[in-house]
């Protein structure tokens, strides 16, 4: 019976198979594969017990070492004794020289390498819509925000291309900290390899060198935890940046504002009770899910801290957050991809929101000019900030507040607060922003 929601509500097809339980156990028996070859290969067994090994472990099966496990309660050496099985005279050698955490670790690497690859996949995919929209509203200008206030006039295209620098981050942050992850270990049982002798260096750099991932410099009984650490502040992060973009589609989808709104079914229902709701379902999930993928950050981080060469605290929350945290970011990246392609703009709205505050919000543009023309900054500001709440209060415009005032006339015209109350003509560099970035970043597109 499902319990979890990930068994049936959340992630896709192919992050929940790299997570799967079939599928650690599969990564397990490679392991133990690339050992059996790498000893092999150093004259530490005989190399055809390795080729019977590498032949008949992927027979081994999951629930074969389930029945193993009642019987002993030991999860590793169930599975050892599933591969024994399969592997006749040769299974002699199974696990030979590694403890219990030499393979599950790397099993782990192998996990983590499939799961970032998924993410590196999906972050492209973003980055691309971004770009995209960024490209096609860079010249629609509509109202900036600072403290939930209208402020001076900004673009959407900004805004895309703010996001997608930000997913570009992650992307770089991904192929940087990828040699630090995935990495497997073949250290024994305290660290010392004291069980594989002198070749014990290079019986782990071959058996890594076979699966295709890098190896510890040192260890102790298992892989220090500040490496996986790292990958789930990663997953925290990335899950932050789908955060801010699904609640700044929230807020652009209010009611009162209505700039934005996510794609809505044909037959799709908002509410049970309220028929005419169109609710931003999608950006919803995508901020609540972020707060489960950055919760498993304090688990990581403690699970660094253990007793000596190693004990099992870090073991039992690992189990939970891996599967979870790397489920659910893969599943909120695609559901803010198609949230970003669908996304509906009102022009109207966009451009009455703009005009809301009759020029006010324009009063940093006249500030300025009256300095350049003459004016003491500080005496150009006293002045804006005294009209701009006497047109609030009045209900006027600001260029006509200003047109009544001799300290304003005398250094700009009517025409000239026209022209500069004017909020298409106030986007400063934004559109050069957008297309210098949407160059630089094209390549990543995917």
């Amino acid at each position: 019976m499902a319990i979890h929601p990930i068994d049936y509500r959340y992630g896709t097809p192919e992050m929940r198979a790299v997570w799967s339980e079939e599928n650690r156990f599969r990564a397990i028996v490679m392991a133990e594969v690339a050992l059996a070859r790498a000893e092999a290969a150093h004259g530490m067994i005989p190399r055809e017990d390795a080729e019977t090994i590498a032949a008949n472990a992927p027979n081994a099966r999951l629930e074969r070492a389930k029945e193993i496990e009642a019987e002993i309660n030991h999860d590793m050496m169930a599975i050892v004794k599933a591969v024994t099985e399969v592997c006749g005279d040769a299974g002699r050698w199974i696990h030979y020289g590694a403890t219990s955490n030499d393979i599950l670790d790397t099993a782990t690497a192998l996990q983590i390498r499939d799961s970032l690859a998924l993410i590196e996949e999906k972050l492209a995919r973003l980055l691309c819509v971004l770009l995209t929209r960024s490209a096609e509203t860079k010249t629609l200008v509509c109202a900036g925000r600072t403290h939930g206030q209208i402020g001076v006039p900004t673009t959407y295209g900004l805004r895309f291309a703010i996001w997608a620098s930000e997913v570009s981050r992650h992307i770089e942050r991904l192929r940087q900290m990828r040699p630090r992850v995935v990495v497997g270990h073949l250290t024994g049982a305290v660290g010392t390899q004291a069980a594989l002798g002198d070749a014990g260096i290079v019986i782990q750099e071959t058996m890594m060198e076979f699966l295709g991932i890098r190896s510890v410099d040192v260890s102790n009984q298992i892989i220090s935890r500040d490496r996986y650490a790292e990958y789930f502040m990663f997953l925290a992060n990335v899950a932050t940046t789908l955060d801010k973009i699904g609640l700044e589609i929230r807020l652009m989808q209010r009611s009162e504002i209505g700039e934005l709104a996510e794609a809505f079914g044909k037959k799709q229902v908002g509410s049970s009770t309220m028929p005419h709701k169109r609710n931003p379902i999608k950006s919803e999930q995508v901020c609540g899910l972020s707060r489960i993928v950055r919760s498993a950050v304090g688990p990581a981080l403690q699970n660094n801290v253990l007793w000596d060469e190693r004990d099992l605290t870090n073991s039992s929350p690992e189990r939970v957050i891996f599967p979870e945290a790397s489920v659910l970011a893969d599943h909120i990246l695609k559901v803010m991809t198609d949230v970003v392609e669908g996304l509906e703009f009102n022009k109207a709205n966009i451009r009455k929101n703009l005009m809301m505050l009759r020029g006010v919000n324009l009063a940093e543009s006249v500030m300025i000019e009256l300095t350049k023309r003459g004016m003491n900054r500080q005496e150009a500001h006293e002045v804006m900030r005294t009209a701009s709440m006497q047109a609030l209060a009045e209900d006027r415009d600001l260029a006509e507040v200003l047109s009544q005032r001799p300290e304003v006339t005398r250094f700009v015209t009517r025409d000239d607060l026209d022209q500069l109350l004017d909020p298409d003509a106030y986007i400063g560099t934004a559109v050069r922003q957008v297309d210098r970035l949407i160059e630089k970043l094209a390549p990543l597109c995917r």
